[in-house]
């Protein structure tokens, strides 16, 4: 997916806030500010979003010197997933369809997320639960269980910290003992690395994978040889998080989406309203 003049603004706005979460210097805010728009003004609008995101949150932690802005963040949303698990799990127990209802709260999950624009993440989770429980599911859900009980190998892309913590009962209600799960090389945003994975307790339940980039979604050309091995390999590939779709729309290889389209750029590429959770491949 390319970027489209719409992602501008949401570009200055998340080095904004980014770097007023890390520093509280205004003239070093305001250099943040002024270098993120040289570069935006530069681009190649033909790139994915988080080509952008990476460089803009690359330009912080160096001007900063904070390795890990969102690190704070990340564990605080975390805690707040983990307290949440035994009801989502009980959610997906207690549902006549468990596998939909794991999908439907892995997308709930997916509001932790400081790099979209407006304050969707400061709903609270449990009513995103309640209204993930039964809203509308843009696509396919059947499909995604089948393809998902006949598939020898499945490769899970990791979107957000805390999220994870709902990613960890999909996993489970699928079969963990066939799935790998994918987190980030590096800090960007609030995205999940591996101590997040293992916070959220995938360490002994999956395989876990570094991708070997610090960009906010899977740009397959930045990843590692291994990683790029494994995606075009998996019998099946779930990649979590508008990030993920931005980079992976035109992929080589069928994916399943698992997102909530938390902004009207991406709601309209892929043919829904804002606010709706969407499974598709």
């Amino acid at each position: 997916m390319r970027t489209f003049l719409d992602c501008v603004p949401c570009f200055m706005r998340q080095a904004l806030d980014a770097a007023r979460m890390t520093t509280a210097d205004e003239a070093l805010q305001e250099e943040i500010l002024r270098r993120v728009l040289r570069d935006a003004s530069e681009m190649d609008m033909r790139l994915s979003p988080p080509a952008m995101g990476q460089r803009i949150h690359r330009l912080i932690r160096e001007l900063t010197g904070n390795a890990d802005p969102y690190r704070e963040v990340k564990e605080r949303t975390n805690r707040l997933a983990l307290d949440l698990y035994p009801e989502i799990r009980e959610r997906v127990r207690e549902a006549a369809d468990p596998v939909e209802m794991a999908v439907r709260m892995a997308i709930a999950g997916n509001i932790i997320d400081f790099g979209v624009p407006g304050r969707l993440h400061d709903e609270p989770l449990g009513r995103t639960m309640d209204r993930a429980a039964t809203a509308p599911l843009h696509g396919d859900a059947r499909s995604f269980a089948d393809e998902a009980a006949a598939a020898t190998s499945i490769l899970y892309l990791a979107d957000n910290a805390g999220e994870i913590v709902f990613d960890r009962v999909l996993i489970e209600t699928l079969g963990p003992e066939r799935v790998t799960l994918v987190v980030r090389g590096g800090p960007i945003l609030n995205d999940a690395l591996r101590q997040d994975a293992e916070a959220a307790g995938l360490a002994g339940l999956v395989e876990i994978v570094e991708n070997g980039s610090d960009a906010p979604g899977t740009i397959i050309e930045d990843c590692t040889e291994e990683l790029r091995s494994r995606f075009l390999a998996a019998g099946m590939v779930i990649a979590k998080g508008q990030g993920n779709y931005e980079t992976l729309s035109n992929a080589p290889r069928p994916v399943w989406f698992i997102l909530m389209a938390k902004c009207a750029v991406i709601a309209r590429h892929v043919g829904c309203e804002p606010g709706s959770l969407v499974i598709r491949s």
